[in-house]
């Protein structure tokens, strides 16, 4: 695969998976009282999101991905 196509295939997927992963990664401290929340938080958001996780994992995913479509690529033709 053209390294501009395994570069568009990456980004793509990266976004992709960044979505599917994004929920996984997710905590919210079940020990907070809602009090102790800031004025206006949603309560359903993630008092530590961990972002950093999500894309280390969302890159990994993305990675393989376009490992497996580079291999199928060359073994197809």
């Amino acid at each position: 695969m053209a390294w501009p196509l395994a570069t568009a295939v990456f980004f793509t997927t990266w976004w992709i998976a960044l979505f599917a992963v994004l929920p996984l990664t997710r905590r919210r401290e079940d020990e907070e009282r809602p009090e102790d929340w800031p004025q206006g938080a949603d309560p359903g958001a993630p008092s530590r999101p961990r972002l950093m996780l999500a894309a280390i994992w969302t890159t990994v995913i993305a990675a393989a991905v376009v490992a497996a479509a580079d291999a199928y690529l060359a073994w197809a033709a």
